[in-house]
């Protein structure tokens, strides 16, 4: 999923970009995503769990 973003013009990508802009490595800037979308997959499992 973080490949994929990286990869097309998303938010991603932006995210990815300004990672790499403040002196992360690469493979920094990609852990930094990941770890972003892990929690937005997180909240969404969290509040269908809550909801349903």
């Amino acid at each position: 999923m973080a490949i994929t973003q990286i990869r097309a013009d998303t938010e991603g990508r932006a995210h990815h970009e300004r990672e790499r802009a403040e002196g992360n490595t690469s493979r920094e800037a990609l852990r930094c995503l990941k770890r972003g979308l892990s929690d937005v997959v997180d909240k969404t499992l969290r509040e269908d769990l809550a909801a349903g």
